[in-house]
């Protein structure tokens, strides 16, 4: 089986060039496989008429097929001796000729002590010896084996793939007077793109008209939305609020989040888990040894056995040869931890490595970051006080006031009203930039913003003031203070349970978040969260981490969505990004990048990190198991050759079916 194929040999080398800034963990890259193992199509550019492998094993199926049947029950007068070798050899080339073809490459480069050398030697000796139907079901069984390992490779690849399609991937350019929509990869640094409200902004560039209001939580790591305007730089990732804008691209489509995660996809096999570098490093080692243990086992028997037949004992090694082959072990292996990615990509999560999905299952300690990984990042009205006024004296007065505003706590506002036809015209209406809006209703002057705004027209509000924990926009109707309105990011749907089942899996769960105290203690409290802390900045989030790590066996997580998490992200055991709307510097730091934005992927993660790491110790197990009880009756001459084939290709494709079985289960709670 293919130890080291082309998709992960080109994952490999592009991981050799990819450098993650700022990233301290310990990676296991592993770069001593850049053996040319051609798979996939490769098979075609040896014979031309074999255009698909599947084809190639069908043929050498049936001839051979056809050469048991006539050598069992037929037995036809002209099936002997030259012609009954010919058809064996008409069914081995279509199967055995790449192998052997691939193997004398290998050779030539230096890398004698491949499978395909082992397979190779022991088929040609196959026929050596006139043991024919052998030698072909060896080398057709082996085939059958790696187009199953390229079958399940290629569905975890589809599945990873499928799941990053679905991003922004267009972009409206500028072409001779008009907006076209093109690919992002279309577009050239200096091009104007235009960006519609509720789009999300596909490259960086700066502002060429007005501006707009960006939600920009994805790279901030806060809930509040920032006014862009000419000149000034907008990133991708960022979500237009407000109005149409015109942006000047100044970099490529490459250097996106899209084209960047996209990388990190094509990188994930690059970081080996621990148990997987060993069985490739034993692998190396081990097949030498096999091969010289194969020629004792030939040769030896001469001087110690009285009625010495060398092809007696020449099969027997061939045999030893065939179940020895380590095909089971460094391809199921490695496909047992593209399973774990391919079974995270299809629940929406992104395991940059297999190293990562071991250490996810040794997490005990979650950290989380608060705005965009347990709240949604969106403005909603969550308390309404009256004071000196009614409520349904003002409250109708503020959303007609705002109703003017596209500010996105504006539109929360109205949002909450909408349920109530507007009948109130407001006059001379202004937004008072930083500070809130005016307008004059039936002759009375209508204030909604912040406490700097009652400041400045003489409207006292301190003895208003009471913990919350969002946003205030106080409002006064004709210089008196009619109330104010609490508008606040709300927290995900999914968040309490999610918190509630980490608990019942003994797993610790904290709260750091750059919010005041107040506001991360009233999200803590409702989450259930035991240990929270606020107005953190980055630096102030690198050392709490560092305190929390310190003394523990498990694995930490954290788990956030901004810029400002990157340095947290990189600390951590375990980094986990928000990629829905996370910051391309948290996306990029991280290991692990959620793309749903549900907190309750994290205890999917850790899941399907022990469903991998079971599956691969089956099949570490199963392995050896078979071989050492196969190997030991091949060398008495107890075992056959068709047992050898089991023991080789039999164990490597059920191992093969093991490892697919993580895709089909269930990681739901």
């Amino acid at each position: 089986m293919v130890e080291n194929n082309k998709n992960i040999n080109t994952v490999t080398k592009a991981v050799t060039s990819h450098s993650h800034s700022g990233h301290n963990h310990n990676h296991d890259h592993d770069h001593s496989h850049d053996h040319d193992h051609d798979h996939g199509h490769s098979h075609g550019s040896y014979f031309s008429w074999i255009n698909n492998e599947w084809y190639a094993a069908l043929v050498s199926f049936i001839f051979l097929s056809a050469g048991l049947l006539m050598d069992t029950w037929i037995k036809p007068i002209w099936f002997k001796d030259l012609i009954r070798f010919i058809w064996y050899v008409i069914a081995y080339i279509p199967v055995g000729l790449p192998v052997l073809a691939r193997g004398v490459r290998l050779a030539f480069k230096g890398d004698l002590f491949t499978e395909f050398f082992l397979m190779g030697l022991a088929t040609i000796g196959a026929f050596y010896i006139g043991e024919f139907p052998e030698g072909v079901a060896v080398m057709l069984f082996y085939s059958v084996g790696e187009l199953f390992q390229d079958a399940a490779v290629n569905r975890a690849k589809r599945s990873i793939k499928a799941l990053l399609d679905v991003r922004p991937d267009n972009a409206s350019v500028l072409r001779n007077g008009k907006y076209v929509v093109v690919n992002p990869a279309d577009v050239k640094v200096d091009d104007t793109i235009q960006v519609k409200v509720g789009e999300r902004v596909p490259l960086d560039g700066t502002i060429i008209n007005e501006g707009s209001t960006f939600n920009t939580s994805a790279l901030t790591g806060e809930s509040y939305p920032s006014s862009i305007r000419t000149g000034e730089t907008v990133l991708a990732g960022m979500i237009n609020e407000e109005k149409v804008v015109e942006v000047h691209v100044t970099k490529l489509f490459n250097d996106s989040s899209l084209a960047r995660i996209l990388t990190l996809v094509q990188n994930a096999q690059g970081r080996k888990a621990k148990t997987e570098l060993f069985i490739r490093r034993f692998a190396r080692v081990y097949t030498p040894i096999v091969v010289f243990f194969a020629i004792a086992l030939t040769l030896l028997p001469f001087f110690i056995v009285e009625d010495y037949n060398f092809n007696q004992w020449l099969y027997r090694a061939l045999i030893f040869l065939v179940i020895s082959c380590p095909c089971a072990l460094v391809v199921a292996i490695p496909l047992g931890y593209f399973g774990g990615i391919g079974a995270g990509s299809r629940n929406g999560i992104l395991f940059k490595g297999s190293n990562f999905l071991d250490r996810m299952r040794r997490v005990d300690t979650v950290v989380m970051d608060k705005t965009g990984t347990l709240t949604e990042g969106v403005f909603k009205v969550q308390k309404v006080v009256s004071k000196e006024l009614p409520e349904q004296e003002w409250l109708p007065l503020l959303t007609a006031l705002e109703s003017h505003s596209n500010h996105p706590i504006a539109r929360a506002i109205v949002a909450y009203q909408s349920h109530v036809k507007p009948t109130i015209s407001i006059q001379n209406i202004e937004e008072i930039r930083g500070y809130g809006m005016k307008g004059v209703s039936e002759g009375r002057q209508v204030l909604a913003g912040n406490s700097k705004l009652m400041d400045r027209f003489g409207i006292p509000v301190k003895e208003t003031m009471e913990a919350t924990s969002g946003s205030i926009v106080f409002v006064a109707v004709g210089n008196q203070m009619a109330g104010y309105v609490v508008v606040s990011d709300s927290i995900k749907k999914d968040a309490e349970d999610a918190i509630q089942r980490m608990k019942a899996l003994n797993i610790r769960t904290i709260l750091l978040s750059g919010d005041r105290q107040d506001v991360v203690n009233s999200v803590a409290n409702k989450l259930g969260i035991s240990e929270a802390f606020g107005d953190l900045l980055p630096e102030n989030k690198v050392e709490k981490l560092e305190a929390i790590k310190k003394g523990k066996r498990g694995a930490v997580a954290f788990v956030g969505d901004g810029i400002n998490d990157a340095p947290v992200l990189a600390l951590s055991d375990v980094g986990i990004a928000m990629g829905g709307l996370g910051s391309d510097a948290a996306i990029e730091t991280a290991d692990v990048v959620i793309q749903t934005d549900q907190p309750s992927k994290i205890i999917t993660a850790i899941k399907i990190g022990k469903a991998t790491n079971s599956i691969v110790w089956q099949n570490i197990i199963m392995a050896f198991g078979v071989k050492i009880v196969v190997l030991s009756l091949g060398a008495w001459g107890v075992a056959s050759m068709w047992e050898a084939v089991f023991a080789d290709v039999g164990v490597a494709l059920l191992a093969i079916f093991n490892a697919i079985r993580i895709q089909k289960m269930s990681f739901r709670w």
